[in-house]
């Protein structure tokens, strides 16, 4: 089929993008001397989770009719919001599907000082990969038996301790795969989210197994039952909170009841978390 104007269009716009991108904007390794500036096609079609072969002829116009998944992967991966993503699905005859809001990397001073001034509950907030963004003395007390308390899926399916923290492990995994799904709903781009799920698929078949099951539940009010290795058992009502404002992320709190063992071990995992850092 002969390309049409609107798909030269649209190869036009986006090799004019790709020409005033720079590789270190998006993260990736310069790679030398280039005869022009920008991205190459490669470049491209791997940060959109294209083939090489499909861009190009998204770029030449013999590929005249893209999805709108193939064009949210391309923006995504070019980082183009606004305006310029809307241009993108007009000149493919798309209507633009509502836009999604990247999840911020880190939390805003005013909720890091209130995790901060929670004597009697460890609290911590996440990211859609289930990074930990920030945590109070608590939080970090609490799960300072782990190499390093950065992301909760990384620390269920790859760190040795988390077999003997959780009292039920199982059921921990299960819970922990079903809500990485579930975030994928919204951020399934989100290249943090995608680089863990790479990491750990590779690292664990027991993650593996449960990805592929595809189960799917948001982190809800739940009891959270731990063994530590300085204070003994704990067990905690943990309930989950999104961050208005923050797209994404979520406030995880811890709850006991007064006067229960774990309670009377809060002191200790206080001084704890205020030595151990992420």
């Amino acid at each position: 089929m002969p390309s049409s104007s609107a798909d030269l269009a649209l190869g036009a716009y986006l090799r004019a993008i790709r020409g005033r991108l720079s590789p270190e904007a998006l993260g990736l390794p310069y790679g030398g001397l280039r005869r022009v500036a920008g991205l190459r096609r490669e470049e491209v079609a791997v940060l959109g989770g294209l083939s090489v072969d499909y861009y190009t002829r998204l770029e030449q116009g013999r590929e005249v009719s893209p999805g709108s998944a193939v064009l949210d992967g391309i923006a995504d991966g070019l980082e183009l919001e606004g305006d310029e993503r809307d241009h993108l699905f007009t000149l493919a005859g798309l209507v633009p599907p509502p836009r999604r809001s990247r999840a911020p990397g880190s939390v805003s001073p005013a909720l890091g000082q209130l995790l901060d001034s929670w004597s009697a509950h460890p609290a911590f907030v996440i990211d859609p990969a289930h990074d930990v963004l920030a945590a109070n003395a608590l939080a970090r007390g609490v799960h300072a038996p782990f190499a390093r308390f950065d992301n909760l899926v990384r620390m269920t399916f790859t760190d040795p301790v988390a077999r003997d923290f959780h009292v039920d492990w199982s059921r921990t995994a299960d819970s922990t795969v079903a809500s990485l799904r579930a975030a994928t709903a919204e951020h399934g781009a989100d290249p943090g989210l995608l680089a863990v799920v790479a990491e750990v698929r590779g690292r664990s078949d027991e993650f593996e197994e449960r990805w592929s099951a595809q189960r799917v539940q948001r982190k809800a009010a739940t009891t959270k039952r731990f063994v530590h290795g300085e204070v003994g058992g704990l067990e905690f009502d943990a309930h989950s909170f999104a961050v208005q404002g923050s797209p994404g992320l979520q406030l995880v709190v811890y709850g006991c009841a007064p006067g229960s063992a774990t309670a009377q071990a809060l002191p200790l995992l206080a001084i704890g978390g205020a030595v151990v850092r992420r």
